[in-house]
């Protein structure tokens, strides 16, 4: 009887133990969890603080401009070069009117090639923006990643276009802070 007393007492305070770590586990973890920094920044309002990305949108907006009239120019040549076969159609031979509709033809395609090759996914305009807006925005990326390890951050959000955050408190807004950290001074 004494020996089944002791095994009992023995379980007993196994489980005893295996709560007692247990509870001491939840609770470094609750209080890991609930140590979690979090922040945000506004990545477009960082970005028109800086002055070299000002200049990297205006040269990027008048290259797209001169690029967008000679677009126009190709197309309108291409319109007009319809109109005069189509005025001119009544009095040609069919091999004429072969030739002038593959002549269409072809100026149209030099002019979505244009087109294509200019404002394209992989496009002349991409590859500017590559060149002159990269480098801006992974310095303010590098700038965050200093902010979120001297600050211990866990997240740093970015609320600029339209991101799912509802409500963020300014206190939280370290968007000034990396710019600081930038050498930029926020206006």
């Amino acid at each position: 009887m004494e020996e089944q007393g002791c095994s009992l007492i023995q379980d007993q305070m196994k489980k005893l133990c295996l709560l007692v770590v247990l509870v001491t586990g939840l609770t470094g973890f609750y209080a890991e969890v609930q140590a979690q920094k979090y922040a945000f920044v506004d990545s477009e309002y960082i970005l028109k603080q800086i002055p070299a990305y000002k200049d990297a949108q205006e040269q990027l907006d008048q290259l797209s401009e001169q690029w967008q009239k000679e677009i126009e120019a190709k197309f309108a040549e291409v319109d007009q070069l319809y109109k005069a076969y189509l005025k001119e159609q009544i009095l040609l031979t069919e091999e004429l009117k072969q030739q002038r509709e593959e002549a269409i033809i072809k100026k149209e395609k030099e002019a979505k090639d244009l087109q294509r090759t200019k404002f394209g996914v992989d496009g002349d305009l991409f590859t500017k923006r590559q060149e002159l807006v990269k480098p801006i925005q992974d310095e303010v990326y590098s700038a965050i990643k200093t902010i979120a390890a001297e600050g211990n951050y866990a997240v740093i959000f970015d609320k600029a276009n339209n991101s799912n955050i509802m409500y963020a408190n300014e206190r939280y807004d370290k968007s000034n802070k990396i710019l600081e950290k930038m050498g930029v001074t926020p206006k």
